[in-house]
């Protein structure tokens, strides 16, 4: 497969008080598609086109969870279609949950989704809103906890790329501090961020407060629809996979994925599809300029 990378200045500082992000106006390297030729792509805005049943873009996130990159991509003329794909439950330790923060101390709180994060915001409170410290993986999940107003829940750290890659390696160590994480995850969640922590010294107690299952039923009307589409967005690789199951292997292939960030990207690998493109940082601003991206390069194969 060929996964072309889109780069950009997209760096930020505290959550609480972040730098402006900027969208990003240059690209490690052009289209990587089926006929293999490399293109600059500047930063360009696309004409609305295609009609109700002809939506440009799928976003297979949970519902209530496309809000954002939808109004983004509409107000660049871009047609939308949301069809989830996914849906969040409960996890083996929710229950946990608030018996661990009463009892126990952390020097950090470390949240890596936005579903995460809404988990353990009903779980702290069930805990009698005790004092925690706040890392989060980027400005999406930090928005989450931002928005409660609570001073406690505000993030004090969040890692220069948006990913457990560099969220492990980044977290600072706190002077008096006991060293032990506290890691509230989906249950299908990677190793990777506590394997980095725990090879710094860190104790990392991991708790699967959720788990991201796949839609069982979408109506035969819309997945028809839905095949009409040039680009399908994904953010998890459960995601992707449920988009598979439902619509098909040959369908996928024929249009471009544009995925939130590497891992969804290698899960299409994995898969098996060839027209992929993600965000070397991810974010909401990249994603959509991905999408964006995605849908001018296959105006151009047509």
């Amino acid at each position: 497969m060929s996964r072309t990378r889109v780069s950009g200045d997209m760096s930020c500082s505290h959550v609480a008080s972040p730098q402006r992000l900027q969208s990003f106006r240059r690209y490690r390297s052009g289209w990587c598609g089926p006929n293999n030729k490399n293109r600059s792509v500047g930063t360009f805005r696309l004409k609305a086109h295609g009609s109700a049943s002809a939506p440009d873009v799928i976003l297979t996130r949970e519902k209530g969870k496309n809000d954002i990159v939808r109004d983004l991509l509409e107000v660049r003329g871009i047609q939308c279609m949301e069809v989830p794909m996914v849906e969040t439950e409960k996890g083996p330790d929710a229950e946990l949950l608030p018996r661990a923060l009463q009892n126990e101390r952390f020097d950090w709180v470390c949240i890596t989704s936005p579903e995460a994060a809404t988990v353990f915001i009903e779980g702290w409170k069930e805990a009698g809103k005790p004092d925690v410290r706040i890392a989060v993986v980027g400005k999406g999940t930090g928005k989450v906890l931002e928005d409660t107003c609570e001073e406690a829940l505000q993030p004090q750290f969040v890692p220069s790329v948006a990913n457990a890659e560099h969220f492990g390696p980044e977290l600072p160590t706190l002077a008096g501090g006991n060293g032990v994480i506290l890691y509230p995850s989906s249950a299908k969640a990677s190793t990777i961020l506590q394997d980095g922590l725990e090879a710094r010294g860190f104790k990392v107690i991991r708790m699967n407060t959720y788990n991201t299952a796949t839609v069982k039923h979408v109506e035969d009307s819309t997945l028809r629809r839905a095949r009409s589409a040039r680009v399908v967005a994904v953010a998890s690789p459960s995601a992707l996979k449920a988009w598979v199951h439902h619509v098909g292997h040959d369908a996928t292939r024929a249009m471009t994925v544009a995925a939130i960030g590497s891992t969804s990207a290698r899960a299409a690998e994995k898969l098996g599809l060839e027209r992929v493109l993600f965000p070397e940082e991810p974010g909401i601003e990249t994603f959509v300029e991905t999408i964006e991206m995605a849908l001018q390069n296959t105006s151009k194969e047509e």
